[in-house]
């Protein structure tokens, strides 16, 4: 099954015979106390900065998320993606947990977007899925709800098909364009989390057959070395399943790990990607 985004002129195909898709994390004030001050000051250069960063990083799209406080997020959110389109010719997928928000960042963009995200939860979804409808965009959907964020695989399991079978049943959006995230939990939480998202992954893809992406970086959350952790998670949940991540595409060592990854699982031909990377790390050294 093949999700396919695009910007006004570049498409990226999202599959489990496709090179696995990047999506940039950068381009988010969470966490980033000078980027939320510039912010609300009406400064976007430190966007110019990010998306520079991640493209020349290998990033094969880029999350953008406004979701600072004390901001007028719709505005914000819209100024930025006309100000990343201006920049990078990679498509985006919108973030933002305030509809008005969302609406705003799909009028300004120009081409298919992907929207982050939904929940399992009813009122969620018939807030969500009318703009996804509405605007062609694909989206990014949780197996949680409004009780709980399950540890069994199998309720999981559930709650992706309650979602599929709502978002084409109920809203007409094609299955291609549902895009699952399992849900990566902090293995320093509990050493058993990695092993049921990876069982999760599986059941998706036997049973129900869509693209799926995760937070990378959230399995390492808390622990030290996160990039060594990082690297070694992505190509296992590939292995069973996993087309895409939003991840930081700056972290050589993980984006390395995928690109490895992509080679062993035979989504990149004769190595030529691989063989490629390796050509220009090479010639970046020589010029520094």
């Amino acid at each position: 099954m093949h999700t396919v985004l695009s910007s006004a002129t570049k498409t990226v195909t999202i599959g489990p015979d496709q090179p696995f898709c990047i999506i940039g994390e950068r381009i988010n004030p969470t966490g980033r106390k000078v980027f939320q001050e510039q912010l609300r000051a009406g400064d976007l250069s430190a966007i110019e900065r990010d998306v520079i960063a991640q493209v020349e990083a290998g990033a094969t799209m880029l999350d953008v998320n406004m979701g600072a406080p004390l901001i007028d997020e719709p505005v914000v959110l819209a100024q930025a993606v006309k100000l990343v389109q201006s920049l990078t010719d990679l498509p985006l997928c919108i973030d933002s947990s305030v509809v008005e928000a969302l609406e705003a960042g799909l009028q300004a963009y120009q081409g298919k977007a992907l929207v982050n995200s939904i929940t399992a939860e009813d009122e969620r979804m018939e807030l969500i899925l009318p703009l996804v409808k509405k605007y062609g965009a694909a989206v990014i959907a949780l197996p949680n709800d409004e009780f709980e964020i399950p540890e069994d695989p199998m309720r999981r399991l559930e709650l992706v098909r309650h979602i599929v079978e709502t978002a084409t049943g109920k809203y007409g959006i094609p299955i291609e364009d549902i895009i699952i995230d399992p849900l990566a939990m902090p293995i320093g939480a509990d050493s058993s989390l990695v092993n049921r998202t990876l069982e999760t992954i599986a059941l998706i893809k036997e049973h129900i057959g869509v693209n799926m992406t995760l937070g990378a970086s959230n399995v390492s959350f808390g622990m030290p070395e996160r990039h060594a952790i990082n690297s070694v998670f992505v190509p296992m949940a590939m292995a069973v399943g996993l087309t895409s991540a939003i991840m930081d595409s700056r972290t050589e060592q993980v984006v390395m790990a995928v690109r490895a990854a992509d080679l062993m699982l035979g989504n990149d031909e004769w190595g030529a990607a691989w063989i490629a990377a390796h050509r220009a790390r090479l010639a970046k050294n020589a010029e520094g």
